[in-house]
């Protein structure tokens, strides 16, 4: 069993009263937990500026009849393929597709990948999200 250790924490009673909203709004049964998914969260985005391995999830809505953009959008995906662990493709409405892609590698590379495909003329949002593979975290 991982051994649990307690310290104090001094915050301004402003922040503190910020935070307990922040607690109640995200339904954390208690501040302990609230503060070790920040801490957490921390170490992920740290994992991702030491360029290690990561995993994430690239996420993008694109008007498909932008000329040329899917043919786009999937030579860039096949140029990136050992990265891309799977995708979704969703069919919207006639215009809108959103494709998530779960990709895993080096982070800049990972970073490199998002930039390209969101900043595609026709993308019209896009979003990555940074994880971790867990190994490290408790």
């Amino acid at each position: 069993m991982k051994k649990l250790i307690r310290f104090g924490v001094s915050l301004d009673h402003h922040l503190l009263d910020a935070f307990d909203l922040h607690i109640k709004k995200r339904k954390y049964t208690n501040r302990s937990e609230a503060l070790r998914d920040l801490i957490r969260d921390n170490l992920v985005w740290q994992e991702w500026d030491d360029d290690k391995e990561t995993v994430g999830t690239i996420t993008f809505v694109y008007d498909h009849h932008v000329r040329d953009l899917s043919r786009k959008l999937t030579d860039i995906q096949h140029r990136y393929q050992p990265l891309i662990l799977s995708g979704m493709h969703v069919h919207l409405d006639h215009d809108h597709c959103l494709e998530v892609l779960a990709v895993k590698g080096k982070g800049s590379v990972i970073k490199k990948l998002a930039d390209i495909l969101i900043g595609a003329k026709g993308v019209k949002h896009g979003k990555l999200t940074a994880t971790t593979t867990g190994k490290g975290l408790s």
